[in-house]
């Protein structure tokens, strides 16, 4: 049982950040996105609930990207 990172990018607006500085990465155990982490380079923001209203917006984005 390990926890797999995965990069996800997606356009996001930060005042301390340009949209080209902030990626996203999901954090997955057993198969399902536990966590998104925010990250500025290797520099980790914040992290950001999949079951939140914008978690579910940043995964949204994420699939239509792919």
């Amino acid at each position: 049982m390990s926890d797999e990172v995965q990069p996800a990018e997606a356009p996001k607006e930060e005042a301390t950040a340009t949209p080209e500085d902030v990626s996203y990465a999901t954090v997955e155990k057993e198969g399902n996105v536990t966590a998104i982490w925010e990250m500025q380079g290797h520099k980790h923001l914040r992290t950001i609930d999949p079951r939140s209203a914008e978690g579910k917006q940043i995964l949204t984005l994420f699939e239509t990207a792919g």
